[in-house]
């Protein structure tokens, strides 16, 4: 195989899983801020599916995959956080993770520890940056408060318990399962609601003696949305940061001071990784938790590049927990 092409999962068109197709891609040289980098393991997340289906548009012909890791190769002018030779982990803009190999700009790509394995590094750089910036970043969280956390079990959702259980936070995690459930317990969620065979709002507002949750943190969105506002305390936070369900519907700002002068917020991990001092910062705290056993990367399936599209549909289908990662 030339040095200079890799193989790489692109779409030509915006479909279901088997619009992905392998290709041979010209990698080339890295120009002023960028990096050439090896990829030992790619991360799989549902940003993928938003991608490859249309709802977040790319420009055609598109290469996908946001998290990947492995060893730098070439390093661009301007570059000085990085080096030729280092282990290295990302979550970032532009899409073409599932690749071999790949030049990017180097701003948000950090240095991984020796401490954390490259599959580590790839299963956890978007899913951990996430759950950093929901219990850092987006509303003030105090060790004794109450956080609702939906899909529990999934990638991100691991990730938070055992963030919330470090920080002294109590987190009521919900999973469609009763597997998923005690998956959730056991990585640190306090109380957990299974979805299918209960009422998640009466049960947490029985869990919080009627007084409802500080933070709800929602990746599933339409099937979860109605019912998260009511789960808040009045002033409470909703957190709206993917849509696994379906799309929200428009919202009437109105129906926020009805039930409790509410705050909703819908970030994006990419605007608070933006600047490169931030992401590093981010990623440093996110490389602690995990180098000091605080948080442990569970990656549940593992697929071979090939086999993305059968990764996709394992996703989609909600049969995975924790991450899944793509080997190269």
């Amino acid at each position: 195989m030339s040095e200079d092409l890799a193989r790489t999962i692109e779409i030509e068109e915006f479909g279901g899983a088997d619009a992905m197709q392998l290709v041979m891609r010209k990698v080339g040289a890295p120009g002023a801020g960028e990096i050439r980098i090896r990829h030992k393991a790619c991360g799989l997340n549902f940003i993928d599916v938003y991608q490859r289906t249309g709802l977040y548009p790319l420009n055609l012909p598109a290469a996908l995959g946001m998290e990947a890791a492995g060893i730098v190769e070439a390093v661009g002018t301007g570059v000085s956080h990085l080096k030729v030779g280092d282990r290295a982990a990302y979550a970032a803009m532009p899409p073409g993770a599932y690749s071999e190999a790949r030049v990017m700009p180097a701003a948000q790509v950090c240095h991984l520890p020796d401490a954390i394995s490259f599959e580590q590094g790839a299963a956890m750089m978007l899913k951990g940056l996430t759950v950093q910036y929901l219990f850092r970043r987006t509303t003030p969280l105090n060790k004794g408060d109450t956080v609702l956390f939906h899909a529990a079990a999934g990638g991100v959702g691991l990730i938070a318990c055992q963030w919330a259980r470090s920080e002294g936070i109590h987190l009521i995690g919900t999973a469609g399962s009763d597997e998923k459930c005690a998956l959730a317990k056991a990585n640190g969620a306090e109380h957990v609601i299974n979805y299918n065979t209960e009422d998640f709002v009466g049960r947490v507002r029985e869990l919080t003696d009627g007084k409802g949750v500080d933070v709800v943190m929602d990746s599933v969105g339409a099937d979860t949305f109605e019912g998260s506002l009511d789960c808040l305390k009045p002033f409470g936070m909703m957190i709206s940061f993917g849509n696994t369900s379906g799309v929200v519907p428009p919202l009437d700002l109105r129906t926020l001071a009805a039930k409790g002068s509410l705050k909703i917020t819908r970030p994006s991990v990419f605007t608070h990784i933006a600047e490169h001092e931030t992401c590093q910062q981010m990623a440093a705290e996110l490389f602690a938790k995990v180098a000091s056993g605080q948080v442990r990367i569970s990656i549940d399936q593992r697929f071979l590049l090939a086999d993305v599209a059968e990764a996709h549909r394992a996703l989609e289908s909600r049969q995975t927990t924790g991450a899944t990662i793509l080997e190269v």
